[in-house]
């Protein structure tokens, strides 16, 4: 058979197919190393809720300053992801992930070189949060949108628990190294988990299918050529990404779908990383138990996590994605409803089923977002997930600093749970009422 182009330019099946030797296709190399990427991402999502403690023991900050860096970062995470989707359309998955990697390494290695609040705010807050939000899980979905044809939503699932499962590699760790030798030994752990994955990134992270010469997985030869083509390096968007990720949010706020995923989103955002991210640990040690128990708990979340999010993925590819979003925001409102009742100076068994469920439902909300999202923007859907992510990143920072301040002001934890507890509800009517509607149409605006 002939490996030439035919008469219309596009090349043939043979050119863009797997050879019939081929067993594993490139999409899941591809796969396997973003999963690396974001474990290797993930180590400073572990670290605010046990590093906190240990930093006001040392330099007596307050519980609403440090909070403060962690909003920062997570405000930066989700401002930061749109426009990180535009650049990786402009400049290849391969360097922009790249770069978000070594901006982590760095913004933890320095952090032991802090003792001023401010400084906090610039490595925990700035540094961090640039690279975080470039390796946001907008980067999944366009490993997923990129790479896949076929099994998107259990793909989009098993790179989201990587973040997952970073958590479980790091948590237990930087819980010990922060008691003995203390906090900066766990800063360089996080440093040293994001560097390692730079040089597989380099070598094995493509930008697309077209530049190993085959197609998506799962995509049929005769509809994916245009496609194919559309998402070469020669063909990638060459004008400017910020340009690009503000057009499409222009594009996008016209439609009511996206304003619903926004609140949603924000409030899954709140409801993880923002509270029970930062606040689950100090809340703990408020009831007595020790932070190497409570972050063990956490860990425990991850485990669950991976599994809730693999099987979320599944189950997006099979089911209506609103009725799943419905049904994980209200199993999280009654979750945070009762965990005030829960915690206590030693694990009982009924924190045990409470970590079970919450780790399963943890961000069980991504795929079927991610979803809707490519269904309703089709071609913008990347870009978009990118602004609805921005508005989960939003509503944790707003999380992360209002509890430290209900804490602050009142001695602990309670109203912050119970408020998380009404918003997931109000989440959850909002998700099972998005309709199914096509976005609008225009002409794209010439970039220079």
């Amino acid at each position: 058979m002939s490996t030439l182009p035919d008469e219309a330019g596009v090349p043939d099946e043979t050119t863009v197919r797997p050879s019939p030797r081929r067993r594993l296709h490139p999409a899941w190399i591809v796969a396997g190393v973003a999963f690396l990427a974001l474990v290797g991402a993930a180590g400073f999502r572990a670290a605010p809720g046990v590093l906190m403690v240990p930093l006001q023991q040392e330099f007596g900050w307050s519980t609403t300053v440090l909070s403060a860096a962690v909003s920062i970062n997570l405000v930066l995470f989700g401002l930061t992801a749109p426009f990180a989707a535009a650049l990786m359309e402009r400049f290849g998955i391969r360097k922009v992930t790249a770069t978000a990697l070594v901006l982590i390494g760095a913004g933890s290695a320095l952090t032991v070189l802090v003792n001023q609040s401010w400084q906090i705010l610039l490595t925990w807050g700035l540094l961090i949060g640039l690279g975080t939000g470039s390796m946001a899980l907008v980067f999944a979905a366009t490993i997923a949108n990129t790479w896949f044809v076929k099994s998107r939503g259990l793909v989009i699932g098993i790179l989201t628990a990587g973040s997952a499962a970073g958590q479980l590699v790091f948590l237990p760790f930087i819980a010990v190294l922060a008691q003995d030798p203390g906090w900066r030994q766990a800063s360089l752990l996080i440093a040293a988990g994001a560097l390692a994955v730079v040089p597989l990134v380099l070598k094995f992270l493509k930008n697309s299918p077209a530049d190993v010469g085959v197609l998506p997985y799962g995509a049929e030869p005769a509809a994916a050529a245009p496609a194919t083509e559309a998402t070469s390096g020669d063909a990638a968007p060459r004008g400017n990404a910020a340009m690009r990720a503000l057009q499409v949010l222009r594009r996008a706020s016209r439609v009511r779908t996206f304003w619903a995923l926004v609140a949603g989103f924000a409030i899954c955002g709140a409801t993880t990383n923002g509270l029970i991210g930062t606040h689950f640990i100090p809340s703990a040690h408020d009831h007595g138990m020790p932070e190497t128990t409570a972050a063990g708990l956490l860990a425990v979340v991850g485990i669950f996590d991976i599994v809730g999010t693999i099987a979320s993925g599944w189950l997006t590819d099979r089911f209506n994605p609103r009725i799943l979003l419905a049904v994980y925001y209200q199993f999280r409102g009654i979750g945070l409803l009762v965990l005030p009742l829960l915690l206590s100076a030693e694990v009982q068994p009924s924190m045990i089923v409470f970590v079970v469920i919450y780790g399963l439902d943890w961000v069980a909300t991504v795929p079927p977002t991610a979803a809707i999202c490519r269904e309703t923007f089709e071609a913008d859907g990347s870009v978009v997930f990118g602004w609805v992510f921005a508005a989960h990143q939003l509503g944790a920072a707003a999380a992360a600093l209002g509890a430290g301040f209900i804490r602050d002001a009142t001695g602990q934890y309670t109203y912050a749970w119970f408020g998380a507890a009404a918003m997931c509800t109000i989440a959850a009517v909002i998700s099972a009422t998005i309709r199914r509607h096509a976005a609008p149409r225009e002409e794209p605006v010439p970039v220079p």
